[in-house]
């Protein structure tokens, strides 16, 4: 059983370690491109990309993961409506 619950262990780390890497790459490239801005202000972060406020959160990092979410599923509407 122990090694049952560590290889779940190890693959839940996998699989948190390829999100945050995906999350970071999109950031990246967004960055890049100059198509990310954010601020803090009042305890929240403020995200917006390519003009659109797309997040705002508690943290950087829960901000930067809800603006790539939110824009992700705006792309994805786009395409249905097409």
């Amino acid at each position: 059983m122990s090694q049952s619950l560590h290889g779940r262990r190890v693959m839940a780390a996998a699989g948190a370690n390829a999100d945050d890497a995906e999350v970071w790459r999109w950031f990246s490239l967004l960055m890049q491109d100059r198509r990310v801005r954010w601020c803090q202000a009042h305890d929240r972060w403020f995200v917006t990309v390519d003009n659109r406020h797309v997040a705002t959160e508690p943290s950087f990092d829960e901000a930067i993961r809800r603006a790539k979410e939110r824009v992700q599923q705006q792309r994805s509407i786009e395409r249905c409506l097409r």
